[in-house]
Order: structure tokens, then C-alpha cells, then sequence
């Protein structure tokens, strides 16, 4: 009897069709129903990777944003919140995106020219105020991305809560921002190589970075949160070694036995430059920070944005106060302001980095090497960072119809293939690195992205501003929100003046500038407003792509009444989640409650 109902099940299974009730009821656990044709073979390797090029079916061929001579705002919102990008970013992805994603050669090597122009105390002053605005800035645009986890991200929130055209130059000033640099680190990547004297022309290795960091892109964005976990474990260890290292060799315990102390600090001093040589580190310290708002891009791409983002975005602030401040502490004990190796330093030069120095300076042989291999992996790791930050805000542009629809093209793998290619052609121009023409060319790029992150931390902070403002007026209440600043509304008024000073003190350097450190000025008219431009190129262009598109189109400034505050954002059931989330916190011993607190 039992034989005869196995093997009735056993028939069952092997007939069952498309038309079944369930497919539960199959005797073998089959997840796909059994047909009695002939199965076709699965494709190869070859044919599986084409395919995946193709566009993703799903993605409506859609002309948004644009309406006439007007702009449709909510058009524009429904196909950001609606992109097909692919969410496989994980919760330990977006935690090292968050430390490590802007550890590279702002610190490790372009701090060398901070030291320099406004020495140690200058340093320490200009890092901790700017990261404590980073750390409201963070905060802020981790509320906005936890609730509206959307393609563009902060652009898209300066288009739905500031002014479409706004929004329109903020994506333009960030995606030039990051195509610029590309060309810029893998041109200091094969600068990197030159520290060990190799004869082979830096054109190779400019095409071998760049091989490396477009494969990495074309992978997918599961790729892109890979290498970055990697590439920012390593520069984590290596800033963690390097502060324990400072600590003995300024206690005296290098091979030499010399005590430092804080001799440095009393010869040749704490300052340099005076206030003016404090000014002229803000913007230094602000391109050391970019890349920090990485992690508010990634949320569309985040598989649970309510878990993972609020952890991510808490431990900005460990990074800024172990990774930046101690560390930069520690550099300006160990190596004075007026070494001549800092003298023109610049962020592409790894012998001018005051990390390198430090340890040449105590004698220790090989570990300057070591240090080297690290800021050539962290040059790496912006450059993919760069490519990855402008593809995406060039295909939610495109959503919005703010770029060429031709952007917009997303492939069945979640992958903007367009926007990718586009920024990768853009590394080409790092093969003039072998030409006569670099040093120019290179000076007027970096120009072009020098206050582009000034802009983009501002605007976070306003649209935040301006978020709660609709938030309150349209009858919600804070408990609603899933994650909610620990800065409120206070820290991104904080950030958003804090933006504005650092944008006044940079004009002020730009049309007085900084003495070199042998004492000469810059004089002439020619000279002052060509130093001018290179400080402070950012801020005409922004008004170039503002100011004509807001007359075009004709864009409203957005009230609050009228804000978007339903299209995209991530619906949840928060009663329970929390009401989960604090019988699971009431198991916790007391140091997991602590850290939870602040992590």
C-alpha cells in the first residue's frame, strides 16, 4: 500500500504543469514546475555575461522631469524612487564605505601641504571643526536616505526640497567632481610608484590602474562593496599601526631613543601663516573628507537601508575623531612644519606625505615602503569610489531628465552600463600624465572639483532642513521616522553656516594669498587672478549650470507646503520593527547598549 502511494506521488510529481494549484505539493521539493518537453540547455558563460548587458526589461523607457519649458518634480521623484538599480550592498559594505571610504590621499599624503601652510595647531583645528560639521552632515543624510532611499540621493533631495534647478547643479557639480578625480588618482597612483625609482613609463601604469578599477565597476555594485571592504580594511589597520607607531616613536621608544614630546610645537611653532595659514587648511581638510557622503549614494543600492544605514552613518564619527584626529595629532609631533620635503607638496606626491616623513625621519627601514604600498591602495580606492559616485548620480540626472536619457540605460545585472563607460573614458585623460602638458592640465581639474564637496555637505544640510520644515507642517511627527539625526535640525543649521564661513575663507585666500614657505608672495595682476580661479573655479561654475537652467525651465523654489513627502519613500511598519528592535536591545549586556549607542 505505501509502495503504490509513492508511486502515485512519484507520477504526480513528474506530470505537474504551469496550471497547477501549488507547487509545494511537489513529491521532490521542486521549486519549478516539470515540463514533458525537452529542457533547454542553460546558456553559456559567454551568452549569460551578454545578456546581462541588455537593458533591464523592467525599466520603463521614460522621459521625466522635464515638461515643456517647466519641470515635473513629481515625475522626476517617482523615477528616482523607481530605479532598477540593484540592491546587493550589504550592512558590512556600507560600515567600511562609511570608515574607510574617504581615507586616501587627502590624508595620507595632500595633509603634508596643510602642515606646511598653516602648521600642527592649524591642522588639529581645521580637521575637528570640519569633521564635526561632516558629523551633522552625515547624520542629517542619513535621516533623508533611511526614508527615501532613492537613485541621486542628496541631489535629488535638493531637486524635491530646495529648487529643481538647484538639484539640477548639485548632481552636475557632483558628477563632475568624481569624474574629475578619477583622472587625478590614478595619476598619483602611478606617481606612487615612483617613490622605488622604477624606470617604466608612468603611462603603463596609469593604463594598468585603470584596467583595475574599471573591471571593478563592471562587475557590479556587489563588486564595487567588495573591493571597498578590502581596500578600506587595509587602510584602517594601516592607520591603526601608524598611530600606535607614532605613540612609541614620540615617546621616545625608535631606534634612535630620542624623546620628541611636543618639541615641534615650540620649534618651529603651532602656527604658521597666522590665521590666514588656518583658512588655507579648511579646504585641504574638506577634500580630505570627501567620499564621507558615499554612503548616502549607496542606500538605493542597499539591500536593508533601515538596518544598515544608521550604523554606518554613527561610526563617521569614530573615523573623524581615531582615523583624522588622532593620527594628524601624531603628525604634527613627528614632523615640523618647515621640513623642506613638505615644501610644494601636493596630493598626487607620496614622498611630500608627512606619514611617509615620519617614519623616514625615525630611521626605521622598509616601513616607508609599507606605507607606500598603502597610499597607492587608497588611490585605488578613491578612483573606484570616483567611478561609482559619478555613474550613479549621471543615471538619477538622467531619471530626471537633468542629463541625456542615453544615462538612464540600467542593465538586467542593476548596472548603470552608460554612465560607467562615460566616466571611465573619462580616466583616459590620465595618460597625459606622460606629456608635457600634465602639470597644467592637472592644476585647472583639480580647480574645477577643489570646492565641489562644499556645496554638496551645504546643500545636504539645508534640504534637511527644509525636509523637516514640510515634515512638521504636513501633520507628521518625528516617532514616525524610522532613523532621526542625533544632530537634529540644530547640527544641520550648524553644518549648512559652517559651509558658507569655509566658502568666505577661501575667497579671502584666493585674492590674498598664503606666502610660500621661503616668504615669497604671489604679485601681479595675472598671477592673483590665476591663483584666484584655481581656489576658487567651483563656485562660477555651479552658478553656470544654475542660474541658465532655472531660467529656462523656470523652476519654483519648493514651499514646504508643497513638498513630495509620499513618492519613494520606504514605507514600514515602525510600531513593530521598534517594538522588535527593543526586545532585542533588552538581552543586550551593558557594553553591547553602550556601543549600540554610538555605533
Amino acid at each position: 500500500m505505501a509502495k503504490e502511494t509513492y508511486q502515485e506521488s512519484k507520477e504526480g510529481a513528474l506530470t505537474s504543469s504551469p496550471e497547477s494549484d501549488s507547487l509545494d505539493s511537489n513529491a521532490f521539493g521542486l521549486t519549478e514546475p516539470i515540463y514533458d518537453e525537452q529542457l533547454r540547455p542553460r546558456p553559456n558563460v559567454f551568452h549569460r555575461v551578454w545578456d546581462g548587458f541588455k537593458q533591464d526589461p523592467n525599466q520603463k523607457a521614460r522621459a521625466a522631469g522635464a515638461n515643456g519649458n517647466g519641470f515635473d518634480g513629481e515625475r522626476a521623484a517617482q523615477n528616482t524612487a523607481d530605479s532598477p538599480l540593484a540592491r546587493k550592498l550589504k550592512g558590512r559594505h556600507l560600515q567600511m564605505i562609511a570608515i574607510g571610504g574617504s581615507i586616501g590621499t587627502g590624508l595620507f599624503v595632500a595633509s603634508g601641504k596643510s602642515l606646511s601652510n598653516g602648521g600642527p595647531a592649524s591642522v588639529l583645528i581645521a580637521y575637528s571643526l570640519i569633521g564635526g560639521m561632516l558629523f551633522c552632515t552625515v547624520q542629517a543624510l542619513g535621516e533623508l536616505a533611511v526614508i527615501f532611499p532613492v537613485a541621486g540621493s542628496f541631489s535629488a533631495y535638493s531637486t524635491r526640497f530646495l529648487d529643481p534647478a538647484w538639484g539640477f547643479a548639485m548632481g552636475w557639480n557632483y558628477a563632475m567632481q568624481w569624474l574629475i578625480v578619477l583622472p587625478l588618482e590614478v595619476v598619483a597612483a602611478a606617481i606612487t610608484v615612483e617613490y622605488w625609482n622604477v624606470s617604466i613609463s608612468p603611462a603603463a601604469w596609469v593604463a594598468i590602474f585603470l584596467t583595475i578599477i574599471i573591471s571593478i565597476n563592471l562587475f557590479g555594485v556587489r563588486a564595487y562593496g567588495e573591493a571597498e571592504f578590502v581596500f578600506s580594511l587595509v587602510k584602517v589597520i594601516a592607520v591603526i599601526g601608524f598611530i600606535i607607531l607614532g605613540i612609541i616613536l614620540d615617546i621616545g621608544g625608535g631606534p634612535s631613543g630620542q624623546y620628541i614630546g611636543g618639541k615641534y610645537w615650540h620649534n618651529p611653532g603651532a602656527f604658521n601663516n597666522s590665521f590666514k595659514g588656518l583658512c588655507s587648511v579648511f579646504v585641504t581638510a574638506a577634500f580630505a573628507f570627501a567620499g564621507t557622503e558615499l554612503v548616502g549614494l549607496a542606500a538605493a543600492e542597499t539591500a536593508n537601508p533601515r538596518k544598515s544605514l544608521p550604523t554606518a552613518v554613527k561610526q563617521v564619527f569614530w573615523r573623524i575623531a581615531l582615523f583624522y584626529i588622532v593620527s594628524l595629532t601624531l603628525v604634527g609631533l613627528l614632523v615640523p612644519y618647515n621640513d623642506g620635503r613638505l615644501i610644494g607638496s601636493s596630493s598626487s606626491d607620496a614622498k611630500a606625505s608627512p606619514f611617509v616623513i615620519a617614519i623616514e625621519n625615525a630611521g626605521i627601514r622598509g616601513l616607508d615602503s609599507v606605507m607606500n604600498v598603502v597610499i597607492m591602495i587608497s588611490v585605488i580606492s578613491v578612483g573606484n569610489s570616483s567611478v561609482y559616485g559619478s555613474s550613479r548620480t549621471l543615471a538619477a540626472l538622467a531619471d530626471q531628465s537633468q542629463a541625456p536619457q542615453i544615462f538612464a540605460y540600467i542593465d538586467r545585472e542593476g548596472r548603470p552600463l552608460v554612465a560607467i563607460l562615460f566616466a571611465s573614458t573619462m580616466g583616459l585623460i590620465a595618460f597625459l600624465a606622460a606629456s608635457a602638458a600634465e602639470e597644467k592640465v592637472f592644476i585647472w581639474l583639480q580647480a574645477l572639483s577643489g570646492l565641489s564637496s562644499i556645496f554638496t555637505w551645504g546643500s545636504i544640510c539645508f534640504s534637511h532642513i527644509r525636509f523637516r520644515r514640510a515634515w512638521k507642517l504636513q501633520g507628521h511627527t518625528l516617532d514616525e521616522l524610522a532613523f532621526r539625526s542625533q544632530a537634529g535640525v540644530f547640527g544641520s543649521w550648524v553644518g549648512f553656516i559652517f559651509n558658507i564661513l569655509v566658502l568666505i575663507a577661501q575667497f579671502w585666500v584666493g585674492i590674498a594669498p598664503v606666502p610660500a614657505s621661503d616668504g615669497t608672495r604671489i604679485t601681479g595682476a595675472v598671477p592673483l587672478i590665476q591663483n584666484f580661479f584655481e581656489l576658487y573655479l567651483a563656485v562660477p561654475v555651479v552658478l553656470l549650470f544654475y542660474i541658465p537652467y532655472k531660467l529656462y525651465h523656470k523652476t519654483p523654489f519648493m514651499r514646504a507646503a508643497d513638498m513630495d513627502l509620499k513618492t519613494g519613500r520606504r514605507e514600514l511598519n515602525l510600531r513593530e520593527l521598534l517594538a522588535e528592535e527593543d526586545l532585542e536591545k533588552a538581552t543586550w549586556p551593558r557594553w553591547k547598549k553602550a556601543y549600540k549607542l554610538v555605533c
